[in-house]
Order: C-alpha cells, then structure tokens, then sequence
C-alpha cells in the first residue's frame, strides 16, 4: 500500500513539473506519466496517451526514435483482443500487453520495424505499453509485472 501511494505520488509532482514532449512534430493528444514496477524496481516514463482511434491507428509510425524515458500506451477502454503491427513504424521496441487491474499479460521484445506480421495476446487486455527496444530486457521485466496509470484498475494488496 505505501508502495503504490509513494509511486503515484511520484508520478503526480512529476507530471506536474514536467514539460517534455515527443519529437518529430507528432500529434498527440496528451501525456502522462505511466510507472512500470517489477519485483525489484519501478521506473517512470513519460507515455503519449493514444486513447482514439486514429491516435491508436497511427501509433508510432514513422518516428525514428524513441528515448529510454519516453513511450506510447494504447487504452482501449474496456478489455478486448488486441493485435499490434509495425506497419511504417521506423524504430524497433518493446511491448507490454496489459490486463486491466495493471498486470503485464504478455510481452513482446525487439519488435522488427516495418513487419506486417501481427503481434497479439491470447487474452483481452486494456492497454499496450511501447517502449524502446531493449527496455525490458535492461528493467528485468516480467508477465505478470505491474503497470500504474489512471486507466488500470489497481487493487489493493
């Protein structure tokens, strides 16, 4: 409990004082910050929030990089299947499919740019969190792993 109070905390004085953006002129609709914490860490990223669907159509296509601390989260209100591409997307990342009390349901890593090959999860899940390719892998990220955004359900311990 003191956990989850000290990261949204965090996460609040942080948006509150932060006035970073993407580069490459993209339109967004706004950011926010989003906390993933594995057993041993939590780590904050700056997350453009794609919450239509042409936000969500256009994702992070023909962007031609993507810093550590910046990433995009794909809420899709309600748990449904969903199935990713990188269709135009110039930049390979990581993705964690996320169940809606915040839990990591599946992850994908080092995606290949430009591959029109779906990438999917075998269960409904609210969001998609995409971050730089290798941000799991240095997080020590795991299914099951939390994910802290307004939009997941987070139950209490």
């Amino acid at each position: 409990m003191k956990q989850v109070a000290f990261i949204l905390l965090t996460c609040f004085l942080w948006l509150a004082g932060s006035s970073a953006a993407f580069s490459e002129n993209a339109q967004i609709s706004k950011l926010e910050p989003v906390t993933v914490a594995s057993a041993d860490s939590a780590t904050m990223f700056t997350a453009e929030i794609a919450d239509t669907e042409e936000l969500r159509t256009r994702g992070l296509m023909f962007r031609h990089f993507l810093p550590e601390d910046k990433a995009m989260l794909f809420d899709y209100e309600k748990p449904r299947p969903v199935a990713m591409w990188m269709k135009n997307t110039n930049i390979s990342l990581d993705m964690l499919f996320i169940r809606e009390d915040g839990t990591i349901a599946a992850i994908a890593q080092d995606t290949v740019p430009q591959s029109l090959d779906t990438i999917s999860v075998q269960e409904p899940v609210r969001g998609v969190l995409e971050l730089a390719a290798g941000t799991v892998k240095r997080l020590g990220l795991r299914v099951n792993d939390k994910v802290y955004h307004r939009i997941f359900r987070t139950l209490e311990d």
